[in-house]
């Protein structure tokens, strides 16, 4: 098992990390079409601490959930020795959303200010600099999800864990919700491939419904796979969610 977000991007130093590379998505997904899934997020960090004082870039995915607020995964933000953190944002961190493909759009982009991670899970609200209202934000479940239901994953993670690079293109999958627990789900790839994961960079992607959030990525096998795949619930969250953004 392993973080998504940040263990091979320490690779990827401040000096070198690419802007935009022609690198899908997800493993074994497939290409989001024009206009959809404006909420998804891509967060670029720079300047990202290692012990020995040197820093790093990375990325990590995330859902606008208000105007002002995007859900990711907590382990995105944190210290030199990888302890999680809340208050002013520990490094720079650019929200790029509405968009699907870099390579032919521009995107609402903006600067995060601001982490507040939640106590029940591995997930993280952060505030951005000038709240999005040209974004339908995705609304939070606050419903506990069942076995057997079928949730769409989006985001901007690289398409293998080997060598792996940020998306210039948002990908998709189906996945299924394969077990329930206290504040995670375990889920496994349903379509197009069983192999349908998340990889490295997905951290804090959605796993939604037609309507409604339902899970943020974790972590999980190396990607592809078709084993379980573990995601933060968020219904447990929700009145923190709805308080933390009022």
């Amino acid at each position: 098992m392993r973080l998504r977000a940040l263990l091979a991007a320490a690779v990827l130093t401040t000096a070198t990390a690419p802007a935009a590379l022609a690198a899908p998505g997800i493993a074994h997904g497939t290409d989001v079409p024009a206009g959809q899934f404006g909420f998804v997020t891509k967060l670029s960090m720079t300047k990202i601490p290692r012990p020995d004082g040197s820093t790093y870039s990375s990325y990590c995915t995330g859902s606008l959930i208000a105007p002002g607020w995007v859900l990711t995964t907590g382990h995105c933000f944190h210290d030199a020795n990888r302890n999680r953190v809340s208050g002013k944002v520990p490094y720079p961190t650019t929200a790029t959303l509405g968009l699907v493909d870099e390579a032919t759009e521009s995107g609402v982009a903006r600067k995060v200010t601001e982490v507040v991670q939640a106590n029940e899970n591995d997930v993280a609200l952060i505030k951005l600099d000038t709240p999005v209202t040209t974004v339908q934000p995705l609304k939070v479940t606050h419903a506990a999800p069942k076995v057997g239901r079928q949730l769409t994953l989006a985001g901007w993670g690289s398409l293998t864990g080997t060598d792996p690079k940020p998306a210039s293109r948002m990908q998709q999958g189906t996945v299924a919700v394969a077990k329930v627990e206290p504040t995670t789900l375990g889920v496994r790839g349903a379509a197009p491939e069983i192999t349908t994961s998340a990889c490295t960079y997905d951290s804090g992607a959605p796993y939604f419904t037609e309507t409604e959030l339902v899970a943020v990525e974790a972590t999980g096998p190396g990607c592809p796979h078709a084993g379980i795949e573990t995601t933060s619930r968020v219904d447990i969250l929700a009145a923190w969610i709805t308080k933390t953004t009022a």
